[in-house]
């Protein structure tokens, strides 16, 4: 079965052809980066006019590079949540119209767990459940245990900025760049990462609660914060200076990188600690951070798998994989469907 997958939930145009869930035939992706990088962030009306314009033409030539012709495909995935309400709006009705148009089957799916699917469609490495999940983007930090392709139990998320989010806003105050994520990591390969020591986020309140088992955790254990770093990094630079001398922004990106990649370490390996699970997986663009992938390789006990750079972003290949495990059970969406800007449970409060 040949699957055509959109993916405009942020600012990422993208159409790709997967084949049987596994065999990427075409994905091609459309960045909006020139567009936003004067805002230094994602403005969500630029990015829906951007789709508007783009959404054809995309997935035109996504069937083109596959080699086929419209009448090829059979069935059409797109995502429906989570993202910005107006771009994922654009990918999705196009999605329909194009299933309606050739009566073939539509699947609306969630990119979330799609970017966990995306390592599937690498030819090395296939993850067999059950894993744990490290989910890292600019909108999403989730760490959760998954027993199939749509099964996933979230123990973890963030309590208020994302990852990602982090990344962006350090990077736009100090104008290292846009995207920030890219690059903070591109400055700290230069940087001296102990310049700076910034603190890990304390998250004591909440009390206590017990697993299956009976064992007693914080409620708190595999959460994950980023405000206070990002203050801190901002508004208190001088109060957590080690180094002396001249600081540059090396440093403060190298020591802002390093704080971000160990309050993510800490939460995940407390959740593998706890779980027994061996193998983690992880996806979104902050998948692609170098940091977060060396200490990931380094722990030996564990097998750590990525996908390939590029489908740690937003792309259509991976809503087109995953839309076929859907297709392939039965499953169909109606084309009444609508946009989802939040998903319940994917980002928790405090305390």
């Amino acid at each position: 079965m040949k699957v055509l997958g959109i993916e405009t939930s942020c600012d990422e145009c993208s159409a790709s052809v997967v084949e049987d869930g596994e065999k990427i035939l075409s994905n091609v992706i459309m960045t909006q980066i020139p567009f936003h990088a004067q805002w230094n962030g994602v403005v969500p009306e630029i990015a829906s006019r951007k789709h508007v314009e783009w959404i054809y033409t995309v997935a035109e030539e996504a069937i083109v590079k596959a080699e086929l012709g419209v009448k090829d495909i059979d069935a059409v995935a797109a995502t429906n949540r989570p993202g910005l309400f107006g771009s994922l709006l654009v990918g999705l009705s196009f999605a329909k119209a194009f299933a309606w148009a050739r009566n073939i089957p539509f699947i609306a799916v969630d990119h979330m767990l799609a970017h966990l699917y995306a390592p599937r469609l690498s030819e090395t490495q296939k993850p067999e459940y059950p894993f744990l999940g490290l989910l890292v983007s600019g909108g999403h930090t989730i760490i959760c245990r998954a027993d199939d392709f749509d099964n996933i139990t979230v123990m973890g998320t963030t309590i208020d900025d994302a990852a990602g989010e982090a990344f962006d806003k350090v990077s736009k105050f100090y104008g290292f760049g846009y995207p920030g994520g890219e690059a903070i990591d591109k400055l700290s390969r230069n940087g001296d990462s102990e310049a700076f020591r910034f603190p890990l986020p304390s998250l004591h309140k909440g009390g206590f609660t017990a697993d299956m088992d009976g064992r007693s955790f914080h409620l708190h254990r595999y959460d994950v914060s980023y405000s206070g770093l990002k203050t801190a990094v901002v508004n208190q630079l001088e109060m957590f200076k080690v180094k002396k001398g001249v600081i540059k922004n090396e440093d403060i990106a190298a020591s802002f990188q390093k704080t971000a990649v160990e309050i993510l370490l800490r939460a995940l390996l407390n959740a593998a600690e706890d779980t027994g699970l061996s193998t983690i997986v992880a996806g979104g663009g902050v998948a692609a951070n170098s940091l977060l992938r060396s200490r990931l390789a380094g722990q030996k006990h564990l097998r750590c798998i990525f996908p390939p750079l590029s489908l740690c972003g937003d792309n259509g290949a991976m809503i087109a994989g995953i839309g076929y495990q859907y297709l392939a059970r039965g499953e169909r969406s109606p084309l009444d469907i609508t946009p989802s800007a939040r998903v319940t449970g994917f980002k928790k409060k405090y305390p």
